[in-house]
Order: C-alpha cells, then sequence, then structure tokens
C-alpha cells in the first residue's frame, strides 16, 4: 500500500503502525496527491491510505486522479475533516473509505484490511454526519414542477442514484466521461444543487427518478 500524507512524522507514523501487521506493505509514502498517483503507476498497490489537506495537490484531487487511471485501487481517505462537504466530494471522487486521524491503530488496520477486500469504512462521525446532511437536505420542502431535463440528462441521474461512478455511466451510455462530466455540471447549475449526493435525494424526492 503508499500512504501519502505530508507531514513526514505523520507518514513515517502510520508506516511503523501499518507494517506492524505482516499482511500489509508499505511500499511508498508520498507528500501530496500527485505522487501518490506517481507512486500508484510505478508500484500499482492494492490501497492507498490519502489525507486531504497537501500543498500542490490535495488528497480529493489525487483520489480523483487515481481513480480515474486505476479504478481498481482501493483509497481510504484519513484525515481530521469530518465536515459534510469534504466527505461529499471525496466519496464523490471515488473514495472506498473515510476514517478520522483519532482512529486507533487496531481499528486503522482492520479498515485497511477491510477496503482491501471490497468493503466500505466509513468513521463513525463521519457517518453521523453524512446522513445528517442528506436529512436535512430532504427535510427541505421543494414544489414539483417541469424541470425541463432531456432524457440523456434524466437516464445519467438515474444511474447517479443507483450509485453509478462516472466511468460506470461511461460504460452504461456508451459516452465519454467528459461528456458525463459536463452533464452533471450542467445539471446540478439547472437545479440548483451542489453536488452528487443532493441530486440524488432531490431526484428522489422530486420524483425525477
Amino acid at each position: 500500500m503508499i500512504i501519502a500524507d505530508d507531514q513526514p512524522l505523520i507518514r513515517d507514523g502510520l508506516k511503523y503502525i501499518i507494517e506492524q501487521d505482516c499482511d500489509i506493505e508499505v511500499v511508498g509514502c508520498a507528500a501530496n496527491g500527485l505522487e501518490a498517483y506517481e507512486l500508484c503507476e510505478k508500484f500499482n498497490p492494492n490501497v492507498v491510505l490519502m489525507d486531504i489537506g497537501m500543498p500542490d495537490c490535495d488528497g480529493i484531487r489525487g483520489t480523483q486522479m487515481i481513480k480515474d487511471k486505476f479504478n481498481n485501487i482501493k483509497i481510504i481517505i484519513l484525515t481530521t475533516f469530518k465536515d459534510s462537504e469534504n466527505i461529499v466530494k471525496s466519496l464523490d471522487m471515488g473514495a472506498d473509505g473515510y476514517i478520522l486521524k483519532d482512529v486507533d491503530s487496531e481499528k486503522l488496520i482492520v479498515s485497511i484490511k477491510g477496503i482491501s477486500k471490497g468493503l466500505r469504512v466509513m468513521h463513525e462521525e463521519v457517518f453521523d454526519n453524512y446522513i445528517s446532511g442528506i436529512k436535512d437536505l430532504s427535510d427541505k420542502s421543494s414544489e414539483k414542477c417541469d424541470f425541463k431535463l432531456s432524457e440523456r440528462e434524466v437516464e445519467i441521474i438515474r444511474l447517479i442514484v443507483y450509485g453509478n461512478s462516472n466511468k460506470e455511466i461511461t460504460a452504461n451510455l456508451q459516452i465519454t466521461e467528459s461528456v458525463v462530466r459536463n452533464t452533471i455540471s450542467s445539471i446540478l447549475s439547472k437545479l440548483n444543487l451542489q453536488d452528487r449526493t443532493q441530486l440524488a435525494v432531490f431526484s428522489i424526492k422530486n420524483k425525477i427518478v
């Protein structure tokens, strides 16, 4: 696996803790998202442990870059940020887990192993914030009206609601990923929404799909 954190002391500490487990090998450490991406090109690891607040290329951008090219690589966000905006952005970019840095070493090891086997892992406090944000959005009243969405836009919304990533939408609809991204941006602007999570909740609430 690879560790990405801009603080050398934290990188070294994490590497020491993780390698106490004989099943896990840390093949490289990075100081930002771009370095993590370059190490993924070199080593093709199973898992990347990714901080968010890093210089030059943060963890959210790094996650996007890695997932765009190496969808098989699992990414765990390990950060101090627990606000819903960073949570949603990270998951939207394809992160497989989101853990806070106050997690104990045993839970961290369990999380790494679980994600490597295909599970999704979220810190309890992060999960509570994420669900709370969805509930707050769903509680907002909204009149049902004609949102003037095309058939293609509705189909993309439906796939988002079903949990499809941009790559999966691309494969389903046989269009390019850039078209998918541009269409999603257009939909969000048209409906005055901020992200895919709001779009999914809004679409279900207003019976768009």
